[in-house]
């Protein structure tokens, strides 16, 4: 196994650990997950730390969200596509969400990084979205006559109600987004009693 694929695959294991436990999850516990001695986790990674930001990274990479996307089967059927895209970013938001969450709740911060390491990572941010944005354009471009506007307006507006139906509405006092249906209703027809 590549020093990349091992790094990969002891960060796959730790995920669910640190969802449970947050940063209190030991690294006895991560290397019998991963299947490995506890020993070899500190020949892969310098330390602990250096384990949870990878692991951080790897939960907020796209490209998983990406595939799941470009996955759906193409159909004339506009809210069966909107609903699989919805599903798709739904499990995307919600695991990377638990993550932080479980993180933040067990007392990790992370270190401040440098104003070329923060420009690089809001650099990244934004060509993450730009993708996510184009993937649900080229989604719904098929069914273009069908809209009022391009697709890749509409694959805007639409990932902006489900990432702040997913991740915003605990802000707001809401324990639970709104169901898929809820979502794809509104989001085509609007609020208005019919």
């Amino acid at each position: 196994m590549s020093p990349e694929d091992r790094r990969e695959a002891i960060a796959e294991a730790t995920l669910p650990l640190l969802v449970e436990h947050g940063i209190n999850v030991t690294t006895s516990q991560i290397a019998e997950a991963a299947g490995i001695a506890e020993g070899t986790v500190f020949r892969v990674f310098k330390d602990k730390h250096e384990l949870l930001g990878y692991c951080v990274h790897t939960a907020l990479r796209v490209e998983p969200l990406l595939e799941a996307l470009q996955a759906i089967p193409r159909t004339s059927d506009l809210e069966a596509l909107l609903r699989a895209a919805a599903d798709a970013m739904g499990d995307h938001f919600r695991r990377s969400g638990a993550l932080m969450h479980a993180l933040a709740a067990s007392g990790w911060r992370p270190e401040r990084p440098s104003p070329d390491e923060e420009q690089q990572w809001h650099q990244r941010r934004l060509e993450q979205a730009r993708l996510t944005t184009q993937a649900v354009a080229d989604l719904l471009a098929p069914e273009a006559d069908r809209l009022r506007v391009a697709p890749r307006t509409v694959a805007g507006m639409f990932l902006g109600l489900v990432f702040t139906d997913q991740m915003g509405r605990r802000a707001f006092g809401e324990t639970a987004p709104a169901s898929t249906d809820e979502l794809i209703d509104v989001f085509l027809h609007g609020v208005l009693a019919r």
